[in-house]
């Protein structure tokens, strides 16, 4: 075999350049990009026009990859106690603190807690060393917090976890429900393949289920403003409308599947009422769904991140078994993930309650064919605990070391400031990552660099089962290691070393796709064992396939003929009943939280926040709230709200919307300390779990809301990095610096001396203001050689300033012109950012619509190429088009 560090890459001539063919490091969708170094650290990226997830196709955070890989903030070396270590001494203490522990205390005296955000390679070595050679299952994944629950569906209903179409078949369809997901933002390059399909196929209908009106609403045929919890009143009521009609399949069912009887009797118990919906919209959309043959179920967070989550897909999963309605072309219940790898994690037994290759933990066969394959020691006889479980294990010091990699559980956990609280106090944690500067690294004993996307070799598999290569393009930077080299030198000083001699991924593939033979001939469904030899060099050039890949089972769909894997062969419907969520509006706490993504950010934006552009559409945290509850509580727009629930307290940007109904309201969860600290959005969500999956609540917790009580509102910027010290405050990079918008209930006693200690600017910065004492308000820009390097404008209100005209300024020659927070004549403002793909503003959109006469999105887009790429920004831009070309009514 050739040595993993001198394989060349997979490369492809574009635009006559020297491309890596690699896979973008965001959501489950697993788009194909070609990226080419610029000689300076960062990247030029392109769409991979041959990979069949995306063909050609990226979203804004996609595109912007390259600007992402700067090492400013990243970790070079390892860290003990705060200090700069050595790798020796660094997995010395690691390996020996996690083997005392387990001598002293037992196995599940230790944890893992890990990411979809690993490649499989580096997941499949991390629990193999949990579960097989420390003997203790407690290795979970951030994955439980988005996809856990369609995990328990499937594997209820099938007899293991298999999704059972692809991603063609939205274009096959005439008919694509989306109920708990917002396509348009959380996985822009689907919804964009949705678009093309309806375009092409005018006859298809688009259903959109979702409390809240989001952009995925703009191309429905019908939006159903379901209640928070109510999918499994719904699909209860389409299952017995199925039956009441004659739609069942019943020649499939008598050979497939089992347990309609109890199933039926189930569904006609439960109260459609309880979905939230009228007659009149539960009856067009049963309807439809039942004389519609070829129908896709599309679901993600709003079904999975429930206390009745599984319960939810089983719901889904029933019509379309009950139906036959799966497996075919254009057909089947699909599952979208949040992470790129979380299907990667499923496949090699990264939650606690699974083996590897989707072999079951508590399946005593299962567990003697993988503690022979890997000649173990030791196999623990049941699952592990779950995230949530985990943390409070931690909490409560039975879990006593522990080991986070490439996750930010202090502030993506729900109760995240109780789950900081904990990993703060645990006897011994270790923290893999980047970055130092995340809220979690700041409180490990031991931070170890590791490598990140672009610098990673491995596979990955997206929400359809496609394998893709992720490929190493730079190099790794300082001391940083790749995830599987370090978990492997921990094991060999754990006295694991001949189990852990791996020398490169493609090795660790080998092992895995061996394995998957075992799983294979013990009748499971994934198996690539025909690439158990594959060389170092065909490994490099792996292309992208779905699994299965072994003999004749190639790809392809699952179930058309039956063939689940329950031990009859047959699939399973449930009796399922709706419950509501767990947490109970009362007095106290009368508001419905709903938590989600924003359009171009990601996670807890340790890679995103690094890109200005993708902070210039939603530069904040923000709070989505009628206008009828905000009249009543006092909340004027853009005002600061302080909300509240029994886990934590966050302030908020409001945003009035009649988008979300009236007692709900909606934040999202990027934020964190490095970004927000004073929004931290799942420090209010509690940890409300489903019995079956252990996946939290995400979606439903229960606040009370207030006006902050400003003094002053304040945005600043800076060319230098800036910590503000007010009560609320967010800050983004731009491009030539950084920004923040500030709130504070104290007003200084001198603005300009307040100021220069929010800059740290010393006396030779040359200070341009203008402060009206009796209106409170300030602006103030300091110069340094004719040149802007900071501004504060301040006032008693949010501060009306042209935020993209004057982060354009920032370190260019300015005089006190800048003040008036707008451009003159000679320079128009962009407005705010509306397509952050191409960086086009609104009022250049308004103004090429209402001067070039546009009459179309795409009009728009060959104008001024906004929407042209990913396509996420379409609803708003045709929301600006139907504004600007709207009649005003004479008076």
């Amino acid at each position: 075999m050739m040595d993993g560090a001198t394989r060349p890459a997979k490369l492809l001539q574009v635009e006559g350049r020297l491309a890596t063919c690699t896979t973008c490091p965001y959501c489950g969708v697993g788009c194909g990009v070609n990226a080419v170094p610029d000689g300076m650290g960062g990247l030029t990226i392109t769409a991979d026009k041959t990979h069949p997830a995306n063909a050609g196709r990226l979203c804004s955070k996609g595109t912007a990859l390259g600007e992402t890989t700067g090492l400013e903030d990243r970790l070079l070396t390892p860290r003990i106690h705060g200090r700069e270590a050595n790798w020796s001494d660094a997995l010395d203490l690691v390996a020996a603190k996690f083997r005392e522990t387990i001598e002293k205390h037992g196995p599940d005296s230790v944890a893992f807690y890990v990411s979809g955000q690993l490649l499989t390679e580096d997941y499949y070595v991390a629990n193999k060393l949990m579960k097989g050679f420390i003997g203790s299952a407690n290795i979970d994944t951030n994955s439980r917090l988005c996809m856990a629950s369609s995990v328990a569906g499937h594997r209820r209903a099938f007899g293991t976890d298999t999704v059972p179409g692809l991603y063609e078949d939205l274009e096959q369809a005439d008919l694509v429900v989306l109920t708990g997901s917002n396509l348009a933002w959380c996985h822009p390059v689907l919804f964009q393949r949705l678009v093309a399909a309806k375009k092409a196929n005018p006859a298809l209908k688009v259903v959109n289920i979702d409390p809240r009106r989001t952009a995925t609403s703009e191309l429905a045929d019908l939006h159903l403003a379901i209640a928070p919890g109510g999918d499994v009143a719904l699909f209860n009521a389409l299952l017995a409308h199925l039956a009441d009609t004659g739609r069942l399949e019943r020649a499939y069912i008598a050979a497939h599947v089992n347990g309609l009887d109890e199933a039926l009797a189930a569904a006609r118990a439960d109260d459609p009422a309880a979905s939230g919906l009228s007659e009149e919209e539960i009856a067009t959309f049963l309807t439809l769904w039942a004389s519609t043959e070829r129908v896709v179920t599309v679901y993600s967070q709003g079904v999975n991140q429930s206390s009745s989550g599984t319960d939810k897909v089983n719901a889904i999963l029933n019509c379309h078994l009950a139906t036959g309605r799966i497996g075919r072309p254009g057909t089947g219940p699909f599952s979208v993930t949040g992470q790129p790898n979380a299907m990667g994690g499923r496949e090699v037994g990264g939650l606690a309650n699974m083996l590897a290759c989707h072999l079951d933990i508590e399946n005593a066969e299962h567990r003697a064919a993988v503690k022979e394959f890997w000649d173990a020691p030791a196999m623990p006889e049941g699952p592990g605990l779950k995230a949530v479980d985990l943390f409070r294990a931690v909490e409560e010091g039975r879990i006593k070391a522990l080991w986070i990699i490439c996750t930010n559980p202090a502030v993506s956990m729900p109760e995240a400031d109780r789950v900081a609280t904990a990993i703060k106090d645990c006897e011994f944690t270790v923290v893999s990552d980047l970055t130092a500067e995340t809220d979690t690294a700041r409180l490990a004993d031991v931070l170890l660099p590791a490598t990140g996307w672009a610098e990673k070799d491995g596979t990955v598999t997206n929400s359809e089962r496609c394998i893709s290569r992720q490929r190493a393009i730079l190099p790794a930077p300082g001391a940083a290691r790749h995830d599987w080299r370090i978990i492997c030198d921990v094991a060999e000083r754990m006295g694991f070393g001949a189990a852990f001699d791996f020398t490169s991924p493609a090795e660790i593939f080998r092992e895995y796709a061996a394995l998957s033979g075992v799983a294979g001939r013990l009748g499971l469904d994934f198996d690539i064992s025909d690439l158990s030899d594959l060389s170092d060099r065909d490994y490099d050039a792996l292309e992208p396939f779905h699994w299965p890949r072994a003999g004749t089972r190639q790809g392809g769909r699952f179930f058309a003929e039956g063939g689940f894997y329950h031990a009859d062969g047959k699939a399973r419907l449930l009796a399922v009943t709706h419950r509501a969520p767990a947490s109970v509006p009362c007095a106290e706490y009368p508001f419905r939280l709903n938590t989600g993504r924003v359009r171009d950010h990601w996670h807890t934006m340790t890679r995103t926040a690094k890109s200005p552009r993708l902070s210039q559409h939603i530069a904040e945290p923000y709070l989505e709230i009628h206008p009828a509850d905000a009249a009543d509580l006092g909340l004027a727009p853009a005002s600061i709200a302080e909300v509240t629930s029994r886990q934590g307290r966050v302030l908020l940007r409001v945003l009035i919307s009649e988008r979300v109904q009236r007692g709900q309201v909606f934040a999202p969860m990027h934020w964190t300390g490095e970004t927000a600290p004073c929004g931290r959005v799942d420090a209010l969500v509690a940890a409300n779990t489903d019995p079956l999956s252990g996946q939290p609540e995400s979606k439903a917790s229960t606040v009370a809301i207030r006006p902050m009580e400003a003094s002053w509102y304040g945005f600043a910027l800076s060319t230098g990095e800036f910590w503000p010290q007010t009560d609320y405050w967010a800050r983004a990079r731009t491009r030539g610096g950084w920004r923040a918008e500030l709130a504070s209930a104290a007003l200084p006693t001198d603005w300009e001396d307040a100021a220069r200690t929010l800059f740290g600017l010393g006396t030779e910065a040359r200070a341009v203001t203008m402060i009206d004492p009796a209106h409170g308000a300030a602006r103030l820009a300091f110069l340094e050689e004719g040149r802007l390097v900071a501004a504060l404008f301040a006032g008693p209100a949010p501060v009306g300033v042209s935020r993209s005209y004057l982060a354009g300024m920032i370190g260019d020659e300015a005089g006190a012109e800048i003040l008036s927070g707008r451009p003159g004549a000679e320079r128009p403002d962009p407005g705010a950012t509306v397509c952050a793909c191409f960086d086009v503003g609104q009022t250049t959109i308004l103004e090429a619509i209402r001067s070039q006469r546009l009459t179309s999105v795409e009009q728009i887009g060959a104008a001024l190429q906004a929407g042209s790429n990913c396509g996420s920004c379409k609803p708003e831009l045709q929301a600006l088009l139907a504004a600007a070309t709207t009649p005003v009514a004479a008076e």
